[in-house]
């Protein structure tokens, strides 16, 4: 079992090694203007980003970025819950709630320019309205699946409903709602970029538009690296949390099996 895990670490540092190897030697052999030398891209990045436009480029995109995924992470849960709880609510519904999540995200961001400028409102605005459908389709998904016998169980012993919301209906649906929110992240992060590449001033997508029309493309590929970089490291942060609020539910499948 050791080696075997031995083996996995080894992959998982050797791999991305090689593939900087790969596009290394492509770039240097290569001698097209749009893919620079990785070396060249790696000293634009230090030089923006190691940190000289932290505070005015990527501080106002992570703002816009965990106010807007945050409004969705309210909305969808607490209207998921009230949608899941409710077989009436949930059927009038229906029909909204698929007509409007089936919008592409970026037809919105006209909408947004227009009803609320190209301030942050503008752009927090829509990264919750895209990011708030995974959520709260999750959550109802979570809630209507929630075993019957539980909650008969809480009616037992004359649970109160608030009790019964946050410690029976919420627990149990737990694992679902984060799936939701893991499914948001990636899309508040694409949002994100999207509405800053339109009638913005600052933030990480605006710096990659601008760098492109000036012909900068190592900066260009700087702030794009930049992205998977935030993409990996939010991924990373928010498994560490889904794991630390899942773990009784990661021993109770152990214990099951």
């Amino acid at each position: 079992m050791r080696l075997k895990n031995s083996v996995y670490v080894a992959a998982e540092v050797v791999t991305p090694v090689l593939v900087l190897l790969v596009i290394l030697w492509f770039t240097n052999a290569g001698s097209s203007f749009f893919l620079p030398p990785l070396q060249d891209v790696f000293v634009a990045f230090a030089d923006n980003w190691l940190f000289a436009l932290v505070p005015t480029q990527l501080v106002p995109s992570l703002f816009r970025l965990f106010s807007g995924y945050l409004i969705a992470v309210v909305l969808g849960v607490g209207i998921g819950i009230l949608i899941g709880k409710s077989p009436r609510i949930r059927r009038q519904a229906s029909p909204v709630i698929e007509f409007v999540r089936a919008i592409p995200p970026p037809a919105l961001l006209p909408f947004t320019l227009i009803a609320f400028g190209t301030g942050d409102e503008a752009k927090i605005i829509l990264i919750a309205l895209v990011c708030v459908w995974p959520i709260l389709l999750n959550t109802v998904d979570g809630i209507t699946g929630v075993d019957t016998t539980l909650r008969e169980t809480g009616q037992s012993y004359r649970i109160a409903r608030w009790d019964t919301l946050v410690h029976v209906d919420l627990r149990a649906a737990s694992p679902q709602i984060f799936a939701g929110m893991r499914a948001a992240l990636p899309l508040a992060l694409i949002i994100m970029v999207i509405s800053e590449m339109v009638g913005a001033t600052n933030g990480v997508g605006f710096f990659i538009v601008q760098a492109q029309r000036t012909f900068a493309i190592p900066q260009m590929w700087s702030g794009i690296i930049l992205l998977g970089i935030l993409g990996y490291v939010l991924n990373l942060l928010f498994t560490l949390v889904e794991r630390r609020a899942l773990a009784w539910h990661r021993g109770s499948r152990a214990d099951a099996v």
